[in-house]
């Protein structure tokens, strides 16, 4: 029976929220486990905190978007090459670092770690996982510090609504009106949010890693499905 791919944007929030967050990644672990018997997994590392104080840097220095990107993205490598350890992979054999590799070693390995693959302008990890699940044909599923979509910033704004469930074409939307920043906070990026739009790609957000289980067990969950 052919395996069911996943690509998973796992944000560095919770890889590094302040320190590395080893029960989160034991956990992580734990559930990827559980299901490689029928499904494989690409899991793109989001930068995080640390991204961000890098950035914030730079930025304060006078560095140009495309440095301070660049920033970003070796941050996303090295928390994807970190959690590539706790899976036991061989650290000789580092990680992919374009859509092409991550294609091989897929057919090799059920789980995949990558960071960034490329520098692109007003994108985050989160567009390399829209295309990622776009060339591989798979659903989506973010896993962030928020229990899903909300009407404003649940952390800043009191009143926000919750939003179980969305179109592709209403969640562009949300994205497009908010301006791009390198390390920003936003669920998914304008970017990732165009390529799910125009390729149809089935994505889910959530919080936490039982309502991710519970995706994977076609359960209930608490989250945020952005389909059509």
């Amino acid at each position: 029976m052919k395996k069911q791919i996943w690509v998973i944007s796992l944000g560095g929030s919770r890889i590094v929220p302040n320190d590395l967050d080893i029960n989160f990644i034991q956990e992580f672990r734990r559930i990827v486990s559980q299901h490689t018997k029928n499904n494989k997994f690409v899991v793109v590392c989001g930068g995080g905190t640390i991204a961000r104080k890098y950035i914030d840097a730079l930025k304060k220095d006078g560095k140009s978007d495309y440095i301070q990107s660049l920033s970003g993205i070796s941050v996303t490598r090295l928390n994807a090459r970190v959690m590539a350890y706790f899976f036991n992979y061989d650290p000789e054999k580092g990680i992919p670092h374009d859509m092409k590799s991550v294609e091989n070693m897929l057919l090799k390995n059920d789980v995949v770690f990558c960071g960034g693959l490329r520098y692109a302008p007003d994108q985050t990890s989160d567009t390399t996982a829209a295309r990622l699940a776009s060339k591989l044909k798979t659903p989506l599923i973010n896993i962030t510090n928020v229990k899903g979509l909300y009407s404003g910033d649940p952390r800043k704004i009191k009143d926000a609504k919750f939003i179980p469930e969305i179109s592709w074409a209403d969640f562009n939307k949300i994205a497009s009106k908010i301006k791009f920043s390198a390390g920003q906070h936003f669920v998914l990026d304008q970017s990732a949010a165009e390529e799910i739009l125009k390729k149809k790609i089935t994505t889910y957000i959530v919080g936490n890693l039982r309502d991710f289980n519970h995706i994977l067990l076609k359960k209930p969950f608490v989250g945020t499905t952005i389909s059509g």
